[in-house]
């Protein structure tokens, strides 16, 4: 708690990488935009074959993300082991990763970006630490424990395919990998020659062997929610199924057309403005001049969702690909500190 305390009174000075001190090894915290601001910080968290770099450099570099980037603190934490020259854990350490020790140690509130195991466990932090949330951007999330079928699956895949390609399987969807054999090559050299791939598997096991998110109408998020998947993604039907499950009021759904697994990378410019009109409507840059979502809103904001004549259970913000409109191992699982 005391390194957390000297990291936080460093932060108005200095923002760089930190390795924040926890009950379960360091964890390493990238931050970077402004520091004198009363908003909250926007806390980012990768998925599983990615590092914070690589799963959100280009979203936030890009031009049209910079309006925030000035505004705001950005807070990129890397899970245990995944960042560049992370010392090697050793097989059957039981994944950990404690989130609330950046969070409730350094900063007031969040607004948390995650994207598929990111996204789960911010989900696990906003659901225990309510008030520490004043919202969520949940790309690709799957909120399902794998079944028993689902672990059988897993077991005879382990057998016959690569860690590296497991997990561009989970990353991409084969029409995707097909369709962008460039982005998938990319990820495939960097996630084989990694020489952290022991801790990539680690964080993959503990991924796998994931609770269920027990989420309904009656136990729900208390802040805004933005659901994020690409009509592409591998998670296209989870993403739906979660959705049905949230309060319509606070919840934003955004499928992005020609979109696959990381949306944020292939298109920055959709997610950017998606993300600004959130930010919006929590109350924050109510003078950020919008551009497509603004002009199509009274067309790109409309209830699509149905299931046996019941409908209008969220906001989706549909958009257009030419208009710009938008069981598990007992051996090896992963906590969620909260």
């Amino acid at each position: 708690m005391f390194i957390c305390a000297r990291v936080c009174n460093s932060l108005s000075v200095i923002l760089q990488e930190h390795s924040i001190e926890t009950p379960h090894g360091l964890l390493h915290v990238t931050l970077h935009g402004t520091s004198n601001t009363r908003r909250p910080a926007i806390l980012t968290f990768h998925d599983v074959g990615l590092d914070s770099k690589s799963c959100f450099s280009p979203l936030f570099k890009f031009e049209e993300m910079q309006e925030i980037v000035k505004n705001f603190t950005l807070v990129h934490i890397d899970a245990p082991g995944q960042e560049e020259g992370a010392a090697t854990y050793p097989m059957g350490y039981a994944y950990h990763v404690c989130v609330c020790c950046v969070c409730v140690c350094i900063f007031r509130t969040v607004i948390g970006v995650g994207v598929g195991a990111g996204a789960y466990i911010l989900s696990r932090f906003t659901m225990a630490h309510p008030d520490s949330v004043e919202g969520l951007v949940l790309v690709n999330i799957d909120p399902q424990a794998r079944g028993w079928m689902d672990w059988a699956a897993q077991k005879i895949t382990t057998l016959t395919s690569s860690l590296t390609e497991q997990i561009l399987s989970h990353l991409f969807s084969q029409e995707e990998m097909s369709a962008n054999a460039d982005l998938v090559k990319s990820h495939r050299d960097r996630i084989s020659k990694a020489p952290n791939l022991i801790n990539i598997e680690l964080f993959w096991r503990g991924y796998n062997s994931r609770r269920d998110l027990i989420i309904d109408r009656t136990s729900n998020f208390k802040c805004p929610v933005m659901l994020v998947v690409g009509d592409q993604a591998p998670y296209e039907e989870a993403a739906v199924e979660c959705n049905s499950k949230l309060d319509p009021t606070t919840t934003s759904f955004l499928k992005m057309a020609d979109a696959g697994g990381l949306p944020q990378l292939t298109q920055p410019s959709k997610l950017t403005e998606a993300f600004k009109y959130f930010i919006q409507g929590m109350g924050y840059m109510a003078s950020s001049v919008m551009t497509r979502l603004s002009r199509s809103r009274t067309t790109s904001l409309s209830s699509s969702y149905s299931m046996e004549g019941e409908r209008e259970r969220s906001r989706t913000l549909s958009q257009s690909s030419q208009g710009g409109q938008m069981p598990p191992s007992p051996s090896h699982t992963m906590e969620v500190s909260c």
